[in-house]
C-alpha cells in the first residue's frame, strides 16, 4: 500500500515540486496551502507523514501541530526558515517528530521520510495494560501519559519515547548516537544536539530541579540513564 503524505506550504511551486518527486517514488500525495485546510484534511484522512511548513496563512504550523497532537500521532516533519528558533524546533515543544530548514533538497525530504518509516517499523508493541511505577512517577503505556505525584505531565511524542526507553531500562547508560538510532531511526540525518535538547526539555518538565535531576541523569562522557 502506498504511503499517504500531506504536504502543507503556501508556496505552491514548492508543493508542486515535492508532490511530483514523492509521487515518482510511488507515494500518494495530498496538498494544503494554509493551516486550517491542513488541519481539516488531517482530521478527515489517515496520513502516514505530514510535511508542515511553519509560516502559513490562517493558522501557523506550530498551532496546527499542537492541535493535531490532541487527536493523532501521525509523524510530522516541520519545515522552517533558517531564521527560525532552531532550539525551539529541536525541542519539539509542538509535538513534531523532525524538522528541516529551507532551502532543502528533495533527497533530504526523502531521507527524513525514510528515517521515520524505518523507526516506526522498529517500534515494539507493548502490553497496553502495563503501568510503569518509578518512585513518584507513573507511566501509563496505554495512552502514553506520565504522572508525577499525581499530576499529569505533558510530553511531546519524542520526549515520551526517550523517557519510556530510559525508564524501562533503569541504570543503563545510552549514548547520544544510540538514542538517535533507537528513537529517531538509523537513517536520521540530524545530529547529537537533538538528543541533548530533548533531555534538557524533558528534565524541565519532570524534574523538581533540572540541574539536580532525580530521574534522568548524565554519565559524563558516556550518555544518559534513568536512576533507580
Amino acid at each position: 500500500m502506498a504511503d499517504k503524505v500531506l504536504v502543507v506550504d503556501d508556496e505552491k511551486l514548492i508543493v508542486k515540486g515535492i508532490k511530483y518527486s514523492l509521487e515518482q517514488d510511488g507515494m500518494e500525495v495530498s496538498c494544503a496551502y494554509d493551516g486550517r485546510e491542513a488541519l481539516e484534511l488531517i482530521k478527515a484522512n489517515n496520513y502516514d507523514i505530514v510535511l508542515l511548513d511553519v509560516m502559513l496563512p490562517e493558522m501557523d504550523g506550530y498551532t496546527v501541530c499542537q492541535q493535531v497532537r490532541e487527536f493523532s500521532d501521525v509523524p510530522i516533519i516541520m519545515i522552517t526558515a533558517k531564521s527560525e528558533d532552531m532550539d525551539k524546533i529541536l525541542g519539539l515543544d509542538y509535538g513534531a517528530d523532525d524538522y528541516m530548514t529551507k532551502p532543502f533538497n528533495i533527497l533530504e525530504v526523502k531521507a527524513r521520510i525514510k528515517a521515520i518509516k524505518r523507526r516506526n517499523r522498529h517500534i515494539i508493541p507493548t502490553d497496553p495494560s502495563t503501568r510503569i511505577i518509578a518512585g513518584n512517577m507513573v507511566m501509563d503505556r496505554n495512552n502514553r501519559h506520565v504522572y508525577i505525584k499525581g499530576r499529569e505531565i505533558s510530553l511531546t511524542t519524542k520526549e515520551y519515547d526517550v523517557l519510556e526507553l530510559l525508564v524501562t531500562n533503569p541504570n543503563k547508560v545510552y549514548g547520544r548516537e544510540m538514542l538517535l538510532s533507537l528513537i529517531w531511526g538509523y537513517d536520521y540525518p540530524g545530529d547529537a544536539r537533538t538528543v541533548d535538547v530533548h533531555i534538557r526539555r524533558l528534565r524541565e518538565k519532570i524534574e523538581t530541579n533540572p540541574s539536580e535531576p532525580e530521574y534522568v541523569h548524565t554519565k559524563w562522557g558516556m550518555g544518559y540513564f534513568f536512576k533507580q
